[in-house]
């Protein structure tokens, strides 16, 4: 089943695929059954070997409880556990330090278990206390996993086994898909050995981390459901594409991430296996509500107009990307059509800027030095100039364009890459990223004293409190009025194509992986996957 779920598909077919993937229920067991162990497989020996991995990411920071880092939220993902996890390649949840569903027992009371005789690597026991901590310190002061999280009031320790959890919202509907955010780790464990080196109860444990490679080998007190069945686990940090395509083509890597579009065909040709997969990963326009004529919906929708999507799509991801019709893309399952669907119409831009009473003149283009966003500001300047605007374009690095925009410039809009879908895939989470009481609002686009922002939070906090038909109506009105004002929206939402030995008869070394796939957003998922020789 991941297999029609990842292989390449047109948008239509990848919805009926999406279709029938939701029918089936999908799951970790649901896609791969029981896993096996070590030994004989169809395609030869399964296990005992070294996964591989080329990333396309860097990063500082591990910590469990703060880190929103593609690279290490992903090989997290094999080392530090939740309550519950996600598996990425339908974002199903499924228990992992839990050993069932939350039990209700009140409104706003909940009981978890924990598994029993879960332990850290280091052989401590997994204990209640280990979840309240990591709890205190994802809603610390200043975390950004707050706005996530705010639907749990608190965790406390019932027993030696079982936690209380209340929530600030009776009837939560979707209390496992925010706990699955909250990693646990030792309680004793300091926030510097976590950033640099975390503790976990998953079926891996860290050995080292270097700017240039990560090293795991498996967790041997893990008693979880999905036990490493390699010897180990290696990452080299590869951020320049050349590189990791290198790394690929001669076997140093079993799996690369980020596979470039003009580099699919020469992997596939070489035996190599490339899934795509759309995801929510946006390449998104932000303005700066505090500056005229950026204040009014009008000239913010003209921009959005203006926008000659096809041709991105076309020249900076080579058909690797999808226009969106939706805050949410079209293959998620709260998927809703907005009202308003912005395609390329210069005429209706001019309108609007008459409209809205604009005279077009210079303005400021603030971009990352995402090479796919700095190929789409030259397009997007060739828009907005074709209107009478005068675009120069301001490229930093993420740290410092932020740093700039947040000292209080008066920059008029941003251009940039996001992806929250690797904390989940649930509406309200997806908008809260950008649009909850955060910097993005605040200090970065300034909307959130206006009365717009206050009636989309009322909003969103009526969308979650309900469940069902009810919900699902209110969110698609949070659709239709993001869109509508769309201060911060995407340009484009991209395809993920990651690349991977799945055949040890054509891989360079004679090993590949098996029970892989790829997924739609950033990172890599190796649970339940084996190396496989012939």
């Amino acid at each position: 089943m991941r297999e029609l779920m990842t292989r390449s598909l047109s948008r239509r077919t990848f919805l009926g695929a999406a279709g029938v993937a939701s029918v089936a229920g999908l799951g970790l067991a649901g896609c791969g059954g029981e896993e096996p162990a070590q030994g004989s497989s169809a395609a030869g020996t399964a296990g005992g070997g070294t996964i591989t991995a080329g990333s396309a990411y860097a990063t500082q920071n591990y910590d469990p409880s703060s880190t929103s880092s593609a690279l290490s939220l992903g090989t997290n993902w094999h080392v530090v556990e939740g309550l519950y996890g996600i598996d990425f390649h339908d974002y199903s949840y499924f228990p992992e330090l839990a050993t069932g569903d939350p039990v209700q027992v009140d409104e706003t009371t909940y009981e978890v278990t924990l598994r029993e005789g879960a332990k850290f690597s280091d052989g401590t026991d997994v204990t209640p206390a280990d979840v309240v901590e990591s709890f205190r310190r994802c809603t610390a002061e200043g975390n950004i996993y707050i706005p996530m999280l705010t639907p749990i009031a608190d965790i406390v320790e019932k027993d030696e086994a079982t936690l209380t959890i209340t929530t600030t919202i009776p009837n939560f509907s979707l209390l496992k898909q925010r706990l699955a955010i909250i990693r646990v780790i030792p309680a004793s464990s300091s926030q510097e050995d976590m950033t640099a080196k975390p503790i976990g109860s998953g079926p891996w444990q860290y050995d080292s981390i270097t700017d240039s490679a990560i090293d795991m080998s498996p967790n041997p007190n893990y008693n979880g459901d999905y036990p490493a069945q390699d010897n180990a686990l290696h990452y080299d940090i590869l951020v320049d594409a050349t590189a990791r395509i290198t790394a690929q083509q001669e076997g140093s890597t079993l799996v690369m991430e980020m596979a470039t579009a003009d580099a699919i065909d020469q992997l596939e040709g070489l035996g190599c296996k490339v899934d795509v997969v759309p995801g929510f990963a946006t390449r998104f326009m932000m303005f700066n509500t505090s500056k005229a004529p950026w204040n009014n919906a009008a000239a913010r929708q003209a921009v959005m107009y203006a926008l000659n999507y096809d041709q991105m799509i076309s020249n900076v991801f080579a058909g690797l990307a999808d226009k969106p019709t939706c805050y949410l893309p079209e293959h998620f399952a709260n998927y809703h059509e907005a009202s308003v669907v912005y395609d390329y119409d210069p005429t209706r831009a001019e309108e609007l800027l008459a409209e809205a009473g604009v005279t077009p003149g210079p303005i400021e283009l603030c971009t990352t030095d995402n090479e796919q966003v700095v190929s789409m500001a030259a397009q997007i300047k060739e828009d907005l100039d074709a209107l009478g605007f005068e675009v120069s374009i301001n490229t930093q690095t993420t740290s410092n364009i932020f740093s700039y925009i947040e000292s209080g410039a008066a920059y008029d809009l941003m251009l940039g890459p996001g992806d929250p879908s690797c904390f989940g895939d649930d509406p309200d989470l997806l908008m809260n990223w950008w649009y909850g009481n955060n910097n993005w609002m605040t200090t970065r686009s300034h909307w959130a004293d206006t009365p717009e922002w206050a009636q989309l939070t009322e909003l969103m906090g009526t969308a979650l409190a309900q469940s069902g038909d009810e919900q699902q109506e209110t969110w698609n009105q949070c659709f239709d009025f993001i869109a509508e004002q769309c201060v911060l929206y995407p340009v484009l939402q991209v395809q993920t194509a990651t690349a991977y030995w799945n055949d040890p008869s054509v891989a360079p070394n004679g090993t590949a992986i098996q029970d892989f796939s790829g997924i739609g957003t950033t990172g890599m998922s190796f649970i339940g996957s084996a190396t496989v020789t012939a």
